[in-house]
């Protein structure tokens, strides 16, 4: 544990090195940035840790308020950090952390706070100490039986399907029927049903977001595809409901899509905003809204997409305002998009840390 004092000086990143997955047959290969596949997320190369600052590292992943206040800011490669508004704690794989990439943090019902981490790693921190779960892990043959679900589960990303953690264990679901549970590595093997993000609706309903087969609900029964309109091929890296009960999925190519319960609309294409270069060679496009990584709401009703290569967009209900670096956005490239208790909105981006929106304008976050 490495405890540091906030300084305003600037922020620094450290040299880390993506790879990106192969979403047909699940093989772990070096692509460039431009991959369709997904985030640069769950698997990656060593680190070195001798150039991490003496501030926050500039890629995050994930950002977290717990029950007590304290912020808790995944890193890409630098573990994670804790800030109670004075003092900045930075956790790694030295204090027991499963990996210092944190891609997803959560907080069960008596305050530990829990890190999904690369290649599938799962921590606990009780407030003293880590502990890792995923070397105890349980693996199911992913029958109907198996899939159960209640209010205080918690659900986590694996390769092949999901994590769920209830009654002080952890079990393997894949969502593949000829997942073998003898395969013990199958939770941490990349495929085309590999999890990258997990949302609890408002009715109890489980969805998941997947490397190449669309979204899954889960109502505690059944679990249901969807998988048209372009939505499985390229992967799902956002889900989220709005204040109306509204489901966003975020694909990384196809775009925005819009679920109200009976329609699925791929809302990118209908506004025009598609960018058929990205999926044909790559080529990122800005003023599109093809590569949806994260999607929030404000206090005012507003949704917000981060895409990785062209800033954020706002949408009224009406009318969509794209932001950018020009606009004071630090980066075009957003993780994620985290509302605070206060109602205050957070920007974790790839490269250049953090910043805020007052409503007016963009403010990088800077210790002080």
């Amino acid at each position: 544990m490495k405890k540091l004092q906030i300084i305003p000086t600037q922020l620094t990143a450290i040299a880390f090195l993506l790879i990106y997955l192969n979403s047909c047959y699940g093989q772990i290969q070096n692509k460039n940035a431009n991959s369709e596949d997904g985030k640069a997320n769950l698997f990656h190369p060593s680190y070195s840790f001798d150039a991490i600052s003496n501030s926050i590292d500039k890629n995050i992943r994930s950002i977290f308020q717990d029950r007590n206040g304290n912020y808790w800011f995944g890193t890409n490669g630098a573990g994670v950090y804790r800030y109670d508004t004075k003092t900045l704690t930075q956790y790694t794989i030295k204090d027991g952390l499963a990996d210092n990439q944190v891609i997803n943090i959560q907080e069960d019902d008596l305050g530990n706070i829990w890190f999904g981490t690369g290649v599938f790693g799962i921590s606990k921190f009780d407030g003293t100490k880590f502990t890792t779960l995923t070397n105890k892990v349980e693996l199911t043959n992913g029958t109907e039986t198996d899939w159960k679900s209640t209010n205080n589960n918690l659900w986590f990303y694996a390769g092949g399907g999901v994590f769920r953690y209830s009654n002080s264990s952890l079990d393997y679901l894949p969502f593949d029927p000829l997942s073998s549970t003898a395969q013990t590595n199958a939770p941490f093997s990349l495929s085309r049903y590999g999890v990258y993000c997990i949302l609890k609706d408002k009715k109890g309903n489980v969805w998941f977001g997947t490397q190449a087969e669309g979204v899954c609900k889960y109502d505690g029964k059944t679990l249901t595809w969807f998988k048209e309109k372009g939505l499985a091929g390229p992967a799902v890296l956002g889900l989220f409901e709005d204040s109306k009960g509204i489901l966003w999925f975020g694909n990384n190519g196809a775009g925005l899509f819009r679920y109200d319960g009976k329609t699925l609309t791929n809302f990118t294409e209908e506004k025009g905003l598609n960018n058929p270069d990205f999926r044909a060679s790559g080529k990122p496009g800005l003023g599109t809204l093809a590569r949806v990584y994260t999607i929030n709401e404000d206090n005012n009703g507003n949704i917000w997409i981060g895409t990785v290569d062209a800033g954020v967009w706002n949408y009224d209900g009406n009318s969509l305002t794209n932001y950018t670096t020009k606009d004071g956005l630090t980066s075009n490239a957003v993780n994620t998009i985290y509302k605070d208790k206060n109602g205050e909105l957070w920007f974790g981006t790839d490269g250049n840390g953090i910043c805020k929106f007052n409503g007016t304008t963009f403010t990088e976050f800077i210790n002080k």
